[in-house]
């Protein structure tokens, strides 16, 4: 039975940040989409050094977000993928440095990925250097800054919010 709650505690997780980084991305779409790209939910991206649920919840919120948001399709896809690289290596990196792991793996996944999305997919006309740097901006500002103040409220608390899943 304890297996069984454990599962459903997961995806509840997930499901909760999916949820909740859809809202942050829909609320603040001015900010969201474009070369300059301040996206609030990418504050969220600091949830896997708390939980693997925030893995897949991150994935899908994104893809949500960014679809409910008016992107286009490759925008949906590899913006996406962006989102769960930058999970998958957070959660990696979780136990190596307090203040590192959480927002580097997404800022690096968005500036690498991003930028070619925009060129190739938007026909934005920048070049693809300017263009990391302004996306880069934009994901210290929102994974680093804010997704750092998050860190270190949620930390605070860890044990009662994020119960241990699977």
């Amino acid at each position: 039975m304890k297996n069984s709650s454990n599962k459903v505690l997961y995806l509840a997780q997930a499901a909760m940040i999916a949820a909740i980084y859809v809202v942050l991305t829909v609320v603040g779409a001015s900010l969201a989409f474009g070369e300059v790209q301040i996206r609030f939910a990418e504050a969220l991206t600091i949830l896997p050094v708390f939980t693997p649920a925030a893995i897949p919840g991150l994935f899908v919120g994104c893809l949500i977000g960014n679809t409910l948001g008016g992107a286009i399709l490759p925008d949906i896809i590899f913006g996406s993928l962006a989102t769960l690289i930058g999970a998958i290596f957070t959660w990696s990196l979780r136990n190596k440095s307090k203040f590192l792991a959480p927002p580097v793996p997404p800022v690096v996944a968005n500036i690498i990925v991003v930028p070619f999305v925009l060129k190739y997919a938007y026909m934005v006309p920048l070049p693809i250097p300017f263009m990391m740097l302004t996306v880069g901006v934009g994901e210290v500002i929102s994974a680093g800054v804010l997704g750092l103040i998050l860190y270190g409220a949620l930390n605070k608390y860890r044990g009662i919010i994020f119960k241990k899943a699977l």
